[in-house]
């Protein structure tokens, strides 16, 4: 029976390359795993674990070979392309290590694209939400500047207001900080945090910094396309 607070759930899910053919490769070997509304885990691991193919599959931006996967209840298996989409737009937000940003748009176009996909034009409520929001991240006097005026640390905090401008259930950060110098890091870390807390999001960080995984609610290890620990933290 699927937990109703469970926004992330996956069980005994696999993926292969080459299926059916003799260069058939499995990556993921069975994994089980439950998010909760509100949790702020990190997800670590060696390179060529299969954290990168891990957070393709929870993202939508890949199908599992085997095993079932459901995000804010709504299970994925049989849902089509379009369907797969619309999910991942309005329940999943995205941060990057590489902020993908559109250097020439305002922080606030920014922040405005994903309503902008989802609903085809601009209107004074996107503009008020995306507003909102970078504010809360400390961009309000920035919000009309160009991407590329901002400094790296403020072009984090923009993509962190775009991930959470559709209001998802569940945020996906792939090395957050990775750019960043460690007074940057710290502050996108703490503001992650506080929007955790805030918002009841649920955080997913992928990171190789031990000392910001240390710092979350707990610890998801994987190792050769399997989870070998599991541990909240105090």
């Amino acid at each position: 029976m699927a937990d109703a607070e469970a926004v992330l759930e996956l069980a005994d899910v696999h993926k292969s390359y080459g299926t059916g053919t003799a260069l058939e490769i499995e990556i993921l070997h069975g994994i089980d795993l439950q998010l909760q509304r509100g949790e702020f885990a990190a997800l670590i691991g060696p390179s060529g674990s299969g954290k990168s193919t891990l957070l393709n599959l929870i993202g939508l931006l890949d199908r599992p070979t085997g095993g079932h996967l459901a995000i804010d209840g709504q299970a994925t298996t049989k849902l089509d392309d379009g369907a797969l989409t619309r999910l991942r737009g309005r329940r999943i937000g995205f941060v990057f290590q590489h902020h993908l940003l559109i250097p020439a748009f305002t922080a606030l176009e920014n922040v405005m694209m994903p309503m902008l996909v989802d609903r085809g034009r601009p209107d004074a409520e996107m503009r008020e939400r995306a507003a909102t929001l970078l504010e809360q991240v400390g961009l309000g006097e920035r919000m009309d500047n160009p991407a590329s005026q901002l400094s790296g640390g403020q072009q984090q905090r923009v993509a962190i207001a775009r991930a959470l401008v559709m209001q998802p259930a569940l945020v996906l950060a792939d090395e957050p900080t990775g750019n960043l110098d460690t007074h940057s890091a710290d502050d996108v870390f703490a503001l992650m945090r506080a929007i955790n807390v805030a918002r009841q999001t649920t955080f997913l960080i992928v990171t190789h910094d031990q000392r910001l995984a240390a710092r979350c609610d707990r610890r998801i290890e994987l190792v050769d396309g399997r989870i070998v620990a599991d541990v909240k933290t105090a």
